[in-house]
């Protein structure tokens, strides 16, 4: 009897014990659930992030706690930028001369006219027009000429990267910096505190310990960990003396070099900056340096005047959750929507929202070659997956889909009819568009665009055309795959 009443008893409080648990997990859903609900997400991340709570009640309130808390943006960033500045009369002053229909800046603008405006708006990007541009379309070409530059070095060298890696390329990019600022060059290093988790310590003190200044964009440790891992400066900006700048896709690791045997080649593209539109680059690289630092640096000699070196028309277009409009996002949106005649897109991350396949199937619809290049050897298997859950709408409206074959495609380049191009650090998925700090360059140059339309027309010899029959006759395997992914890509 004691045998039965001690197993009864034990069954009851089994039974208890999994009544509260399945109590807290259901008030639990109900309790994030509404917190995710009244930050007025987009209904497909609600929905995706109410599915995880449900289905993994324990994991899925430490994936939200670590990844979904979207922290009030406006109290996280509400002293990012520093006030005054001669950029807000610029602009206002390109917004007046649009305004009045005047020829802003020379020949060729006025056909893209909305997206100047556009940029000007939502992003405070002026126009500027004396700047030359080398593309670099890989990383021998980008380290080569990044070090060449830092060699130049005579007052300042910053420094902004979302990888900084203790391998190779990083050893030799430190060395040099150190012995610049041996010379008196000042030198400041920012990193992503994510992207460059894995980097120890202590190959950032070593820099510290020799005058370098260092600063890490929100580190990830505890607590920190619960409101900010979403926000990442994936920003890729070098200046150096005020005149000279790159940005584009390339962080510093071997891997950039083709180095690793797991990824083999890596197919990247990078840009060398000279002129009036380096003033920008470093307005955003001293912005992020003020967010993190509270040091306020606005010396003249950090914004030379530029010597005269091209007729370029650029707009450097930063982008990020610290800003009222999604800039990025709607400038890609508006420039697929307006398209006349091509829409060539390489990126490494395509998961776009509802506008954008939107864009992207109009333009086809109506006859525009609308063609995109993605990843064909995946580096992130969930991002892969997703990204190929979208090619069924877009096949079927007519654009055409290519998987790089070669190795890791890495470069973010969209070219527009025969005028428009952007590069820069942003990818066409969702957490470029909404929250990761990213930076862009937008430029209105028929020779510029088709130098990039030349390296886009050789990656399509390394990728393979997805036709739409095959792809739709795939096993159904790979379609859960997909589903799957794309069910998780808004939380990626």
């Amino acid at each position: 009897m004691r045998i039965l009443g001690g197993k009864r008893i034990a069954r009851v409080v089994t039974t208890i014990f999994w009544m509260i648990l399945l109590g807290m997990g259901l008030l639990q859903v109900v309790f994030i659930g509404t917190v995710i609900a009244l930050e007025n997400r987009s209904p497909g991340k609600t929905v995706a992030w109410l599915i995880v709570l449900t289905l993994l009640p324990l994991l899925g309130f430490l994936l939200y706690l670590a990844a979904g808390r979207n922290a009030r943006k406006e109290k996280l960033f509400r002293h990012k930028h520093m006030k005054g500045g001669k950029l807000e009369s610029i602009v206002e002053k390109q917004l007046r001369q649009m305004t009045e229909d005047q020829v802003l800046l020379g020949y060729g603008v006025q056909q893209k006219k909305r997206l100047v405006r556009l940029s000007l708006n939502n992003s405070l990007s002026p126009l500027t027009s004396n700047n030359r541009f080398e593309v670099l379309t890989d990383g021998k070409q980008k380290f080569q000429v990044l070090f060449e530059e830092l060699e130049k070095a005579q007052d300042h060298i910053h420094l902004m990267y979302y990888i900084f890696k203790d391998d190779g390329i990083g050893q030799e990019t430190r060395k040099l910096l150190l012995r610049k600022k041996q010379e008196g060059v000042e030198v400041r290093v920012m990193v992503d505190g994510l992207g460059s988790h894995k980097t120890s310590k202590q190959f950032f003190q070593e820099m510290r310990d020799a005058g370098i200044e260092v600063a890490v964009f929100f580190p990830v440790k505890f607590p920190y960990v619960t409101s900010r891992l979403n926000f990442r400066n994936h920003r890729k900006i070098v200046v150096i003396d005020g005149r000279v700048g790159l940005l584009g896709g390339m962080n510093i690791g071997d891997e950039y070099l083709s180095r690793d045997p797991k990824l083999g080649y890596w197919r990247d593209t990078h840009l060398l900056v000279r002129g009036e539109s380096v003033q920008l680059m470093q307005k955003t690289f001293l912005n992020d340096w003020y967010f993190v630092t509270k040091q306020k640096i606005t010396a003249d000699k950090y914004y030379p005047k530029p010597e005269q070196v091209g007729d370029m028309l650029v707009q450097i277009v930063p982008s990020g959750p610290d800003a009222e409009f999604d800039s990025i996002r709607q400038i890609f949106f508006t420039a697929c929507a307006t398209a006349e005649k091509r829409i060539y897109l390489q990126t490494a991350y395509f998961i776009p929202d509802d506008s954008i396949i939107m864009a992207l199937k109009m333009a086809a619809l109506s006859g525009v070659d609308v063609r995109v290049i993605v990843q064909g050897v995946p580096e992130y298997r969930v991002t892969y997956w997703a990204t190929r859950s979208y090619f069924t709408e877009l096949l079927d409206a007519g654009v055409k889909i290519y998987q790089y074959e070669k190795g890791i495609l890495h470069t973010k380049v969209l070219i527009i009819d025969d005028e428009v191009a952007s590069l820069g650090s942003a990818n066409f998925d969702i957490r470029s568009f909404l929250l990761n700090f990213e930076i862009g360059a937008f430029l209105y140059n028929k020779e510029f665009a088709d130098r990039l339309e030349r390296d886009f027309r050789m990656d399509l010899e390394n990728s393979r055309l997805v036709e739409k029959d095959v792809y739709k006759s795939r096993p159904l395997k790979d379609k859960l795959r997909e589903s799957g992914a794309r069910l998780l890509s808004p939380l990626l």
